[in-house]
């Protein structure tokens, strides 16, 4: 069994995070070290042939709230607005690979959409913008010459997305298991969470 961990025999590990606080780095790593399956942008190519739409719309529209320009735009009389289809295919597909074996799952409100299950660590990372901006900049190549107004803008962005979708708020701490700061580093910051989901996975209490 992947993972080989404890008394879950599948479970899941979601990371929710702000722009540039390494989540989806430090998720990867933590997948590699217990040998489970990770899923990122792999959920477009997934959550496309859920829907029939093309890769390259579901990526320039997955983290746009079913309002205003799009529901305008998109909706026709029998149908969802395109944000909401692309959220309703990427649940689907979360709740698909979470099912078959254990995996860690990078934002698009897996939090949420796993959230009733008992076998899923629920994880928000941050930062100080500060280090943010020496990821986004130096690691990401982004940000221009206003790299925290850039990183403001992109954590609006995905706070507006989840909290339209769940009605709850992103990275408030009771909605997560463990939220921690990764400006200790991300190797030490793997460590830790890495520790937190094989303790997770055999307390017998999730």
């Amino acid at each position: 069994m992947a993972g080989e961990l404890g008394i879950v025999k599948n479970y899941s590990v979601t990371i929710a995070r702000e722009y540039g606080s390494g989540g989806r780095i430090i998720g990867k790593q933590i997948a590699e070290e217990l040998g489970i399956a990770f899923y990122d942008k792999e959920l477009i190519s997934l959550a496309a042939l859920e829907s029939g739409l093309h890769e390259d719309f579901i990526q320039t529209i997955e983290q746009k709230k079913a309002s205003g320009f799009f529901y305008n735009s998109f909706m026709a009389s029998h149908e969802l607005p395109i944000p909401e289809q692309v959220f309703l295919a990427q649940s689907k597909v979360i709740k698909e690979v979470a099912g078959k074996d254990s995996c860690v799952i990078i934002g698009r409100c897996a939090d949420y959409v796993l959230g009733r299950e008992k076998n899923c660590a629920r994880i928000f990372i941050h930062s100080p913008i500060s280090w943010r901006v020496g990821i986004v900049r130096d690691e990401y190549h982004e940000g221009g010459d206003d790299p925290e107004g850039f990183i403001r803008r992109q954590d609006k962005g995905r706070a507006a997305y989840h909290d339209f979708f769940t009605q709850q708020k992103w990275g408030k701490a009771r909605n997560y298991h463990l939220c921690l700061d990764s400006s200790i580093g991300i190797s030490a910051s793997a460590s830790v969470l890495k520790k937190f989901v094989e303790e997770f996975t055999n307390c017998g209490c999730n």
